[in-house]
C-alpha cells in the first residue's frame, strides 16, 4: 500500500466528485472544468480578490475626504455588519445553486421562472462588466505605485508626474498594460499550479499586513508620531463639498469598496469539490476576514499616517510610497511598494480568475458572440479561452487612459456599481419573488431570511446611492462622475439583449424550472417544503411552458 491511497480515501473523494457532477446534471450543465480545488481556493479566490490590505490602501484618502477619520472607523463597522449580512445572503443561494458564472444565475432563479430570463440577462451584463473592468483598473492602480517611487527619488519625468501629461499617461498605461499581462500569464497555468498561486496570494498579503503592524508603528515612533486618539477617532472632515450630511454618507464608498467581491468563491464553484458546502464557506470566511482585518488595517492607519494637512500635500500617484518613504526610509519604502506590488499583480489575477469563469459561464449558455469558441474548454478543463477574452478587453479598456485620465476614473468607479447593484437585487427578489424557495441550501436562513434579506437591500442601496452620487461638489464636467450613465448604458445592453435573444438560446423556461426544482428539491426533484406556494410556482410555470 506504500505510496498509494487508501481505498477509503479514493472512495470519498470519488463520491464527493459524483456528488458534484450529479448536481450539476440536475441544474441542467455537464462537469467540463477541472474540479480539483478546495476550501482553502474556494476562500483564497475571494479573499485575494477583495485583497483587504490593498483596498483600504488605495481608497483611504477618499475615506478622509468624506467624513474623516470619525467616519472613516464608525462606517466600517456598519458596512462590517451589512455586509456579513449580505454574504450570508449570497452563501444561502450558492449552496443551492453552485455553478459558475454565478451571480446571474443566482439573480435569475431569485426571480422565479416568470421573470428569471429578463433579470438573468440584466445581472449578467452588470457582472461582466464589474468584473472584468475591475482586473483593468486594479493593473493602472498597480502601476501608480510604481511610478510613485519617482517621486521619493526625485525623478525629473519630462512634463512632471501628473495626469495632464499626456506623456506620463502613455508611460503608465504602458506599464499597467505590462503588469496585464504577467497577471493574465499566471491564469494559464494548469490548475494544481495555480492552487499554489492562491497560496502564495494570501501569503503575500498577510506578509503585507504583519509589516504594517510591526514595521509601520515602530518606524512612526521614531520619526513623525502617531496621531492621537482624538485625532485618530473624533477628526472630522469635509473635503468634498458636499453638504454635512451626504459627505458623510460618502465615507461608504471607502469602507464598502473594500469588502465588495465576496462572490468570487460562487465563480469558481465548478473547479471545487464538495461545492454546494464549500463555495459558500467561501464566501462566508472570505467576508469575515476580510472585513476583521480590514476595519484592523483602517484602524492602524488612522494612528500611522501623518496629519491631515501633510496627507493632503503629498502629490504622488499612490501617496502611501510617500507615506513609507517618511516613516521607513527610500529602502524601506522600495521594500513595502515591491510587497504590494507583488499583492496586486495576485489581486489581478484571482479577479481574472473570477471573470473568466463568468465570461465562460455566459458563453456556455450561448449568448455571447463566438460563443462555440469562448466557452471551449482545454483538455485539463481550464477555460483558458475566456481568459483570452478578459485579457482583450481588459488590454483595451486601458488604451483609455491615454486619452482621458478622468474618463478612465470615472469607469474604475463605475466597476463596483453593478457588483452592488447586484448584491442588492438578489435579496429583493428573494424577499418579493421566491421567499419559500432554495430549501436544499446547507445555509439556509429560516427564521431570519426575511430580516436578512431587507436588511441587504437597504444596506446596498445607500452603497448604490453613494457610487452614482458625485464626489466632489459643486458638479462640474472635471467632476462629473460617469458611474451612473455607464451602469444605465450596461442595464440597457442587457435589457436589449434579452429583447433580440429567443427564448431556446439562452435560458429556456423549463431550463429555469429544473434548476429551481433542483434547488427546491432531494436527488429525485421531490420538492422539500411543504410550502402551497413553492408547489402552486412550480407546476403553474411548468403548466404554461407546455403550452407554449
Amino acid at each position: 500500500m506504500s505510496g498509494r491511497n487508501s481505498p477509503n480515501v479514493d472512495s470519498e473523494a470519488a463520491s464527493s466528485v459524483d456528488k458534484d457532477e450529479v448536481q450539476l446534471q440536475k441544474l441542467g450543465y455537464k462537469q467540463q472544468l477541472h474540479r480539483s480545488w478546495h476550501l482553502v481556493e474556494s476562500f483564497a479566490a475571494s479573499f485575494c480578490a477583495l485583497n483587504f490590505i490593498g483596498g483600504v490602501r488605495s481608497a483611504f484618502f477618499l475615506g478622509l475626504q468624506a467624513g474623516g477619520p470619525a467616519a472613516i472607523w464608525s462606517s466600517y463597522l456598519i458596512t462590517i455588519v451589512f455586509m456579513w449580512i449580505t454574504a450570508a445572503v449570497l452563501a444561502e443561494i450558492c449552496s443551492a445553486l453552485p455553478l459558475s458564472g454565478s451571480i446571474y444565475i443566482w439573480a435569475a432563479e431569485s426571480a422565479g421562472p416568470k421573470y428569471a430570463r429578463f433579470v438573468g440577462f440584466i445581472v449578467a451584463w452588470w457582472a461582466c462588466t464589474a468584473w472584468m473592468t475591475f482586473a483593468a483598473g486594479n493593473c493602472q492602480t498597480t502601476a501608480n505605485y510604481i511610478v510613485s517611487l519617482f517621486n521619493i527619488y526625485e525623478v525629473n519625468f519630462p512634463g512632471g508626474t501628473t495626469v495632464e501629461n499626456v506623456k506620463f499617461r502613455a508611460f503608465v498605461w504602458a506599464l499597467s498594460e505590462v503588469l496585464l499581462v504577467v497577471s493574465i500569464a499566471i491564469n494559464y497555468l494548469p490548475p494544481r499550479y495555480y492552487s499554489f498561486a492562491f497560496k502564495f496570494s494570501i501569503g503575500i498579503m498577510m506578509l503585507d499586513f504583519f509589516l504594517c503592524v510591526i514595521w509601520l508603528p515602530i518606524a512612526v515612533s521614531k520619526t513623525y508620531g502617531f496621531r492621537s486618539a482624538h485625532d485618530a477617532f473624533t477628526t472630522t472632515f469635509n473635503g468634498t463639498g458636499a453638504p454635512p450630511g451626504w459627505n458623510w454618507i460618502l465615507s461608504f464608498l471607502f469602507t464598502a469598496g473594500t469588502l465588495t467581491g465576496f462572490d468570487a468563491s460562487g465563480h469558481i464553484a465548478e473547479e471545487t469539490k464538495n461545492a454546494s458546502v464549500v463555495a459558500a464557506k467561501g464566501i462566508l470566511s472570505s467576508a469575515i476576514a476580510t472585513g476583521i482585518l480590514g476595519f484592523a488595517t483602517a484602524i492602524l492607519f488612522l494612528f500611522c499616517t501623518p496629519d491631515l494637512n501633510t496627507l493632503f500635500a503629498l502629490d504622488a500617484p499612490q501617496p502611501f510610497v510617500q507615506i513609507y518613504a517618511l516613516a521607513l526610509g527610500r529602502g524601506g519604502a522600495v521594500f513595502m511598494t515591491i510587497v504590494a506590488v507583488v499583492g496586486l499583480i495576485m489581486n489581478t489575477s484571482m479577479a481574472v480568475v473570477a471573470a473568466s469563469r463568468l465570461v465562460y459561464a455566459v458563453a456556455r449558455d450561448g449568448v455571447l458572440p463566438l460563443s462555440g469558441w469562448i466557452g471551449q474548454v482545454t483538455s485539463d478543463g481550464q477555460p483558458r479561452h475566456a481568459v483570452t477574452v478578459m485579457f482583450i478587453f481588459a488590454a483595451a479598456l486601458l488604451c483609455t487612459i491615454l486619452p482621458s485620465q478622468v474618463a478612465f476614473t470615472s469607469l474604475i468607479s463605475a466597476g463596483g456599481v453593478p457588483t452592488i447593484a447586484a448584491y442588492g437585487l438578489i435579496p429583493l427578489l428573494r424577499l418579493t419573488m421566491t421567499p419559500n424557495h432554495f430549501r436544499s441550501s446547507h445555509f439556509f436562513l429560516g427564521k431570519f431570511a426575511k430580516p436578512f434579506y431587507a436588511a441587504a437591500v437597504l444596506f446596498n442601496a445607500i452603497v448604490f446611492a453613494t457610487d452614482v452620487s458625485p464626489f466632489y461638489f459643486p458638479v462640474t464636467a472635471d467632476t462629473f462622475n460617469f458611474a451612473g450613465v455607464i451602469f444605465g448604458a450596461v442595464t440597457i445592453f442587457g435589457i436589449v439583449s434579452w429583447y433580440f435573444t429567443p427564448e431556446e438560446k439562452w435560458l429556456p423556461r423549463e431550463h429555469i424550472i429544473q434548476a429551481l426544482r433542483t434547488a427546491d428539491g432531494d436527488a429525485d426533484g421531490t420538492v422539500l417544503t411543504d410550502s402551497a406556494d413553492v408547489h402552486e410556482d412550480l407546476h403553474g410555470y411548468e403548466d404554461d411552458s407546455k403550452t407554449k
